[in-house]
């Protein structure tokens, strides 16, 4: 049986991506009540899952990060396993060692490989000669941990809940977890650089039933080997581009940007600003572009006030820090399915 591995959501069936997150909600809703102190009458709880007991993951970063490390360690530990972190001052890989040699080497002494790289070919290198799992924490073409968690934090929220949610409370640990649920039909709009996070939206929420409308000046839209799996996955016919933001959130439930200035790009940065000027996101945007009246706001962070402005970020309609929180959760189903127990994940 071949080693599996991530590279993005586009290597996922719709059924596989909605197992996965219902699994995250699954472990958040166990997990929570465990994350301080517990009364007698907790006493019987359900451990979350240990999967990962005595085992290791390899966290090979490249790129330095907050929200993907520290989500990958807490959920390592969280399902019994240790984090080992190898930072590009830390080992060999691609300098006095090829990146086929470190695989194997870090693939026998760990269980599964979470890699935060520059470009995709490292870590495509890197799957083909691991023994054991390699899961891309990001790639200078995707970004599937992070779309799992945007989606959850959909799922979790009564806007765009298919019949409206309640709240689940555990009055003993005083955690409230908000309910799972099917999505409503969305039209999320994305205002930026055709960037990794947007590839892997453009490969998911078609094929989950919502609508995406892109703006990106032309020189900025997706490469032809993402656009080659948007259209083989027929996600193609769900996608509208323009290089015009307020086109773009016209009719939107949801309204995503990134950062225009990438790890690696800052030399670009004059150019970038003169090239995205008029992107940022304000209610006065999308007023004029006519979103939806609740309109609600994402983005993955780290956020720069170009892109969006303190009103919306800060604002009621951002939901940006519980997407952030979501991180952990995911992080948490995609270890315990992809280094723990595979073949779950594979039979949906």
């Amino acid at each position: 049986m071949s080693v599996p591995h991530l590279m993005t959501l586009a290597d996922l069936t719709p059924a596989q991506i909605s197992r996965i997150l219902a699994h995250a909600h699954s472990l958040k809703k166990v997990s929570l009540p465990w994350l301080g102190p517990r009364t007698k009458s907790q006493s019987n709880l359900p451990m979350p899952s240990q999967s990962l007991l005595n085992k290791s993951i390899a966290l090979i970063f490249s790129k330095r990060s907050t929200r993907t490390r520290v989500s990958a360690e807490t959920a390592a530990v969280l399902l019994g396993g240790r984090a080992v972190f190898l930072g590009k001052e830390d080992i060999q890989l691609g300098v006095n060692e090829s990146v086929r040699d470190s695989a194997r080497v870090i693939g026998g002494m760990c269980d599964g490989i979470f890699a935060r790289v520059g470009e995709h070919e490292e870590i495509e290198e890197l799957a083909k000669y691991s023994p054991v799992p390699v899961l891309n924490a990001l790639s200078s073409l995707w970004h599937p941990a992070q779309v799992l968690a945007d989606i959850l934090t959909l799922q979790e929220h009564p806007y765009f809940s298919e019949k409206g949610l309640k709240e689940d409370a555990d009055a003993a640990s005083h955690k409230t977890i908000p309910t799972f649920s099917l999505l409503r039909p969305l039209t999320i709009a994305y205002v930026g650089d055709s960037a990794n996070v947007l590839h892997d939206m453009l490969v998911t929420y078609p094929r989950l039933g919502h609508q995406m409308r892109v703006a990106s000046p032309e020189k900025y839209r997706a490469p032809k080997q993402v656009w080659d799996r948007v259209v083989e996955l027929g996600c193609d016919k769900g996608i509208y581009w323009t290089a015009d933001p307020h086109e773009a959130v016209h009719g939107a439930d949801l309204v995503v940007t990134d950062t225009w200035i990438s790890m690696g790009q800052e030399a670009e940065k004059e150019q970038r600003l003169k090239d995205f000027q008029g992107y940022q996101v304000t209610e006065q945007l999308c007023r004029e572009g006519r979103a939806k009246p609740d309109w609600k706001f994402m983005h993955c962070l780290p956020r720069k006030p170009h892109e969006v402005d303190d009103e919306v970020f800060y604002g009621p309609r951002s939901l940006v820090f519980e997407e952030a929180d979501n991180r952990k959760w995911t992080a948490m189903a995609l270890f315990d399915l992809l280094f723990g127990k595979w073949d779950l994940l594979a039979k949906s």
